[in-house]
């Protein structure tokens, strides 16, 4: 039986990224409705925007959910409280210290998964008593460890020394990768990209289409005297490169950033001046396609590369 099918009673331990301004409750619910289990990100919400989100996930699925959030949120206590009012049973923290909301989500029957990007908090994460762990690879879209660690050697880093369940996320879109990350010692894995190439993502037509026309090279880390975030290169991109040639302080490049960049990128779909956040695997994703037949495609590759490996 899989630790993560188990963990959290779903049918492929296959989980959606809680993704900025990608994740509302059609991606989440239409995730876990294909045997997956969806996320709402609740990064990018206001806490009633986040609540019409939860309910309107409940009433578009009868299988289990979570919601992900970022620590760093200002309206964190208020998050929170709406996260336990609505009943939701599954909580991804990331962007912060697992120790302060863990063993209050615990006490409400709320499974706990932290997402880190190193062995080192993914054991502060176990210590901190969560259910299981994300260790995300450098590969991955979005915010991003300042270790630079890649997925291939962090999971059996991380599975080295952890005695929870461990998921995989960073350059995971197909089959074979996820069978890849199992093999080196994870026990389900974590989508973010591929699903924000889909038709229920709540980010722009502009954005997906973009999705779908990045090539290899076409992303890189930045602002990481901020957070570390992958980015797509555009002109925003480009800006930020010209202004780091005059080695800004961080508060330059906070002027720079400005205000809800990401969403002028993800949301209203600005390719220009916004922020475009994808993982590198994007190389890999050529079409936008319905979130069933992403956790369906991935399946079968699953399947199909396990009888290809013992013929190696």
């Amino acid at each position: 039986m899989n630790k993560i099918t188990q963990l959290f009673n779903i049918k492929y331990p296959i989980i959606q990224g809680g993704m900025i301004w990608n994740s509302g409750y059609k991606l989440a619910s239409a995730v876990s409705n294909a045997g997956g289990l969806g996320l709402i990100g609740a990064g990018s919400m206001y806490p009633e925007v986040l609540r019409e989100h939860i309910q309107k996930c409940k009433k578009a699925t009868d299988k289990p959910f979570g919601v992900n959030v970022p620590m760093l949120y200002p309206n964190i206590e208020e998050i929170i409280n709406i996260i336990v009012e609505e009943g939701v049973k599954i909580v991804f923290t990331s962007a912060g210290n697992p120790k302060i909301w863990t063993s209050f989500l615990k006490e409400k029957g709320i499974t706990v998964v932290h997402v880190v990007s190193s062995s080192k908090f993914a054991l502060k994460a176990q210590e901190a008593g969560v259910d299981a762990v994300v260790a995300e690879g450098f590969e991955a879209g979005g915010h991003n460890g300042r270790e630079e660690t890649t997925t291939l050697t962090l999971i059996p880093m991380v599975k080295e020394q952890l005695s929870i369940p461990l998921i995989a996320a960073g350059g995971i879109a197909t089959g074979r990768g996820m069978l890849a990350v199992m093999i080196l010692g994870a026990d389900g894995v974590q989508v973010g990209s591929r699903f924000a190439a889909s038709l229920e993502s709540s980010s722009h037509e502009n954005f997906k289409n973009t999705i779908i026309n990045v090539k290899e090279g076409d992303t890189q880390v930045t602002l990481k005297e901020l957070a570390p975030v992958r980015l797509i290169k555009n002109k925003f991109y480009d800006d930020l490169q010209e202004l780091y040639k005059k080695a800004p302080t961080p508060e330059e490049l906070k002027t720079l950033l400005g205000r809800a960049r990401a969403k002028k990128g993800m949301f209203e779909g600005d390719l220009v001046e916004g922020e475009l956040e994808i993982g590198q695997i994007a190389g890999l994703i050529h079409e936008i396609k319905s979130a069933a037949a992403i956790i369906n495609e991935m399946v079968l590759e699953f399947e199909m590369a396990k009888k290809e490996v013992q013929n190696l």
